[in-house]
């Protein structure tokens, strides 16, 4: 069965064009070396919960929006060998650098999951 890594994160409002261009390259590199889908998603129904929320769980701030994204490959092995080669790239460089990434991620949520239900 697939194995997905999932991100959420806060991205300033501000930033939206250069994260796009970021994501789009990123997935270019990602899915050259074998990921099966990449998908960024922004936040368009998203309210504050009482407990828990995606803004809540990134400590949204005002200027701020949600992101939602995923990274769909054949199995966690299949990932494991994706990532590797993904950080290995020269084209990922100048993406690693501190402070290139136009987000604060301290507050990115992240995790790899086993998928159990396909349809």
């Amino acid at each position: 069965m697939a194995y997905v890594d999932g991100f959420v994160l806060p991205l300033p409002k501000a930033n939206l064009e250069a994260y796009r261009e970021m994501s789009t390259r990123c997935g270019q590199i990602w899915r050259e070396h074998g990921a099966l889908e990449f998908r960024e998603c922004i936040a368009d129904d998203v309210k504050p919960g009482k407990l828990t929320s995606f803004p809540q769980s990134v400590d949204l701030k005002d200027d701020e929006m949600v992101v939602f994204s995923w990274i769909v490959y054949e199995s966690r092995a299949k990932r494991d060998e994706v990532n590797d080669k993904v950080m290995k790239d020269p084209r990922m460089a100048d993406m690693m650098q501190p402070g290139a990434m136009p987000f604060d991620g301290k507050r990115m949520v992240y995790g790899g999951f086993e998928m159990i239900i396909d349809l």
